[in-house]
């Protein structure tokens, strides 16, 4: 049996987006439009805003669109970055913190449920494979 990649791909990418259409009313709740949680959920991680347009693949004026909504919800702040005067970087306030946290721990929720139907064995080989694909070759 030939296993076709560009499915692979396919069933992946259906299975996120069913986890985050499932989440969808609970990041409402929090405030939180979808892309708006990717750019929050990675903004510790890449503090700058062209640095998270790369990290998510979107494009440099939609995270800036992001940012401003975020900023306004009081979920992250600009700050003068000390290293470079010229620049700001953001930073997550307790708020966006809070809602963060909160979000990864509905997405984690749903994601488990997917993961219920999987034996432990299955969960540990699957997490085994995707480490995998992950490490630089």
């Amino acid at each position: 049996m030939t296993v076709d990649g560009a499915q692979l791909w396919t069933l992946n990418q259906r299975l996120l987006s069913v986890v985050m259409d499932a989440c969808t009313q609970e990041l409402a709740e929090l405030g939180l439009e979808t892309k708006e949680f990717f750019v929050l959920a990675e903004a510790e991680a890449s503090p700058y805003p062209a640095e998270i347009a790369t990290a998510l693949l979107l494009p440099k004026a939609s995270v800036t669109v992001y940012v401003r909504n975020l900023v306004a919800k009081g979920f992250i702040r600009r700050e003068i970055d000390d290293a470079d005067l010229r620049r700001h970087r953001l930073v997550l306030t307790a708020e966006g913190t809070e809602a963060r946290n909160r979000a990864l721990a509905a997405l984690a929720a749903e994601y488990d449920r997917r993961l219920a139907r999987i034996t432990p064995q299955d969960r540990t080989e699957l997490q085994r494979i995707l480490q995998e694909m992950l490490s630089p070759a």
